[in-house]
């Protein structure tokens, strides 16, 4: 299905770094509760399922694409503001999408 220019346009994408990473057992399948910096656009926080090929501790500093303007989404007892981007492969192993060079916190992608 194609969409229109300024169906894309809606898609608000943005650069943001990896503050903060911890366990989320709650979670339906195994993930992670991420709280990312977006410069001007402040602080948010979403659950990704990416445990199978990050370690905690190297998520932190990393930059990542995200998109912002969902709708908030509970998950569990956790409410997810915003949904990272990733490549799934076949065995649902999620790859992130990064920048790769720095970017500034909030920076848009198009």
């Amino acid at each position: 299905m194609e969409i229109s220019w300024s169906d894309f346009e809606k898609i608000d994408m943005r650069v943001g770094t990896v503050l903060t990473v911890s366990n989320f057992p709650e979670a339906r399948n195994p993930a992670y509760q991420l709280q990312i910096d977006f410069g001007p656009l402040g602080i948010k926080k979403t659950s990704a399922q990416i445990t199978t090929r990050y370690d905690k501790n190297e998520l932190v500093g990393k930059q990542v694409v995200a998109v912002i303007n969902f709708p908030k989404k509970q998950i569990a007892n956790f409410m997810s503001e915003f949904l990272v981007l990733g490549v799934v492969g076949d065995n649902k192993d999620v790859i992130l999408l990064q920048p790769d060079s720095s970017a500034l916190n909030g920076d848009r992608v198009l």
